[in-house]
């Protein structure tokens, strides 16, 4: 099984779908678990948006994608749920993925324990490293569904062969309490964008999950600020610049460009930069997906060309994420690509070494440069098929973790217990702890699991929230979405995994170093043969039919 790069899916929602809403985002189609497809079905209705009420922004969102933007924290906090989800006499197992190093046990867990009583549950948290994530899934969906945890995170960016088959057979429909007005019931879960539920998607015209919001950027290449100002930098400089300027930045057992088993050398960033399409893009009718593009591959020798002067790390085909973040807090590579939720982590990890920004679009000569947009989620969270009231517990416990920016119940989730993970400093910001920071959602995430719609916000750090946010809105304008979003190919189900591997091995062989770039036409001609242009034949059909 192969995956998409973690930049697919951490950070930013995407609202304009090309694609009708009744289509589903899952890799989907016909095999073991029935038929997915919602082609003919009638539509259970998307939950009903009802916006929670929170604390006025200090900078103004934009209906294009703009977050809000927060500098300080609010002086009062709401409640936004109705007591506790549980009675303190139930057990739940749940599932996500983490970024971060395994959290302490539960028994010494100051954090956890402190989640457990305010969710009047006593949840057993699995906690999969990303390295590990893509097997865990493969065992779990395998094994006997008495095995399954209550509550399990499809996030990450993986592709996960037969997915939407897996939700369906195995997972609880959740149309009965979620569609329409019936979310009402849970008013946080009601409180997340239209746009994140669409790009999560159906599944035989039945809702299945809930997502779990993120904006509308999709990720980003965080920076050293001053690193990358002395050797150079300018925003909006050309790629010829950006490139002399990436090799100044480097040497003496530094690097400019910090690149992970995760991000493939940030190829989506490049490709994009050079004008070619969020992955899929459907225009006249036509699909055409970004890997045989020119553009595309002209990211590619661009790219080749950063690596041989030097600007990659050397070890950017073996290093984790997490090593590599640990590699940009000390100084040792000076930018690396992530997710848009990871900039609060990031800012915390370089621990005020130097000023954590954000580079914007180098322009390519004749390309008009895009920026990817996110399918609108991290991902879904599902719950293993159970009685109604064990089901509606569940949906409690996600509403609860879905309370909005400016409650009690976002503050414990986010920061901990004030005196124990976070202190109120002079402003009023809330400040971790040493402890807050070992025993954070980093470490046991529950925020992957569920969360409220995304602000920007960074205790005791205006002016980061003013750099990203002056950054989102010259970037937003740029964002493309995928086109792929919504359409169905039974042979994408079948072998998107492998045909992503097929892309992220070619990637690592150009940008290596192990081929030229010339070896990039073969890579094409396999990814086409063993199902690519039958993914864009039923792409294709599936557009035609759904106008």
């Amino acid at each position: 099984m192969g995956r998409r790069t973690l930049l697919r899916s951490i950070a930013a929602g995407g609202a304009a779908l090309a694609a009708p809403s009744v289509l589903t985002a899952c890799s989907t189609g016909s095999g073991s678990g029935g038929d997915v497809s919602n082609a003919g079905k009638k539509s259970a209705p998307w939950p009903t948006y009802t916006p929670t009420e929170g604390p006025a922004p200090d900078l103004a969102p934009s209906t294009a994608g703009v977050q809000a933007g927060y500098t300080a924290y609010p002086r009062k906090l709401v409640t936004a749920t109705d007591g506790k989800p549980g009675t303190g006499k139930e057990k739940i197992r749940v599932l996500s993925i983490t970024y971060g190093t395994p959290p302490k046990p539960a028994g010494s867990n100051k954090y956890w324990q402190a989640m457990n009583d305010a969710l009047g549950v006593e949840v057993e948290f699995t906690v999969v490293p990303d390295a590990d994530f893509r097997a865990k899934m493969a065992t779990l969906m395998a094994g006997d569904s008495d095995d399954l945890p209550d509550i399990i995170n499809i996030g990450g960016g993986y592709v996960l062969p037969r997915e939407a088959q897996f939700v369906k057979t195995r997972c609880a429909d959740l149309s009965e309490h979620l569609s329409g007005d019936a979310v009402k019931d849970y008013p946080n879960l009601a409180g997340i964008p239209t746009y994140a539920w669409e790009g999560m998607g159906r599944i035989g015209g039945r809702v299945y999950g809930v997502p779990v919001e993120r904006a509308k950027v999709q990720g980003a290449m965080f920076i050293n600020r001053e690193a990358f100002d002395k050797a150079g930098y300018r925003p909006g400089m050309t790629a010829d610049a950006f490139r002399a300027m990436a090799k100044e930045a480097s040497g003496d057992k530094k690097h400019a460009l910090g690149a992970s088993t995760v991000g493939f050398y940030g190829y989506h960033f490049h490709a994009m930069w050079h004008g070619a399409p969020n992955e899929w893009r459907v225009k006249g009718g036509r699909v055409t997906p970004m890997y045989g593009t020119d553009e595309f591959k002209a990211a590619l020798e661009f790219m080749a060309r950063l690596r041989a002067d030097g600007s990659y790390n050397s070890d950017a085909t073996s290093i984790s994420q997490v090593d590599l973040k640990t590699q940009f807090y000390n100084g040792t590579v000076r930018s690396m690509t992530d997710g848009w939720g990871a900039a609060l982590s990031n800012a915390q990890g370089i621990k005020d070494a130097y000023t954590l920004d954000v580079a914007e679009p180098y322009a390519v000569s004749g390309a008009t440069p895009v920026y990817q947009q996110n399918r609108g989620c991290f991902g879904y969270t599902v719950i293993k098929k159970a009685s109604k009231n064990r089901v509606k517990l569940m949906l409690r416990v996600l509403d609860w973790l879905a309370s909005p920016f400016g409650s009690k119940e976002y503050e414990l989730m986010h920061y901990g217990v004030e005196g124990t993970h976070f202190a109120y400093d002079k402003a009023g910001d809330p400040i971790p702890t040493e402890r807050g920071l070992v025993e954070s959602r980093t470490n046991l995430p529950f925020a992957y699991l569920m969360d409220a719609p995304q602000p920007l916000y960074f205790p005791g750090r205006p002016d980061l929230t003013k750099r990203l946010h002056a950054w989102e809105k010259k970037v937003v304008p740029l964002l493309v979405p995928n086109d792929r979003w919504g359409l169905q190919s039974a042979t994408f189900n079948r072998v998107g995994a492998s045909l992503q591997q097929i892309v992220e091995d070619g990637v690592t062989a150009v940008v290596s170093g192990r081929k030229s770039p010339s070896s990039w036409d073969g890579v094409v001609k396999k990814w086409r043969a063993q199902g690519g242009d039958k993914c864009v034949e039923e792409f294709e059909e599936e557009y035609e039919a759904a106008r």
